[in-house]
């Protein structure tokens, strides 16, 4: 029987993954607390004590749990430790679902993140949007800043497929110097 998983990329160990080009810094975010919320945000900002709203495409998140607005009624909730929410149903009209085993990050930084930016998608990176998933190197993503850094979260099985476009990216990012 044939083996098919040659053909996929390996992924890198993420815990030391980099790639350095002139101007552009990029990496894996590890260790994050990611939460899917979906229903009645309302509800939700006042038992999390989070805002609701959250940023759109290329908008600025801040600190240590902050969301990202996905649709009308959905929220990426991302947290360096875990929120006090149980997953599952509630009764005030949303529910949470735990899906930090499912979303690979990554952060990019420098002079040439807008350059890196125009290779993933037409959208202008200086204009938020309400939503922050957007198709970004032909695969959906969830892209906005986090303290000054671009972030973008994308499916744990296509983490191998978008690292590999990052470098190539970032090779022709350096030969447009």
């Amino acid at each position: 029987m044939r083996d098919l998983a040659e053909k996929w990329s390996a992924a890198p160990d993420w815990q030391s993954a980099t790639i350095n080009a002139p101007g552009f810094v990029m990496s894996a975010v590890l260790g994050l607390d990611q939460l899917l919320v979906s229903g009645d945000l309302d509800p939700w900002a006042r038992l999390s004590g989070m805002e609701g709203t959250g940023v759109g495409a290329f908008g600025a998140a801040q600190g240590d749990r902050y969301a990202a607005r996905l649709a009308r009624d959905r929220l990426l909730v991302v947290s360096n430790a875990p929120l006090a929410i149980a997953a599952g149903w509630h009764a005030e009209g949303f529910a949470v679902t735990a899906i930090s085993a499912g979303l690979q990050v990554f952060e990019a930084e420098g002079p040439a993140l807008d350059a890196f930016i125009a290779r993933g998608t037409t959208l202008d990176p200086r204009q938020s949007s309400a939503s922050a998933a957007l198709s970004f190197a032909g695969i959906s993503a969830i892209v906005y800043r986090h303290d000054g850094k671009l972030r973008i979260h994308v499916d744990r099985g296509l983490a191998a497929y978008l690292w590999t476009w990052m470098e190539q990216a970032a090779g022709h990012i350096a030969a447009d110097d």
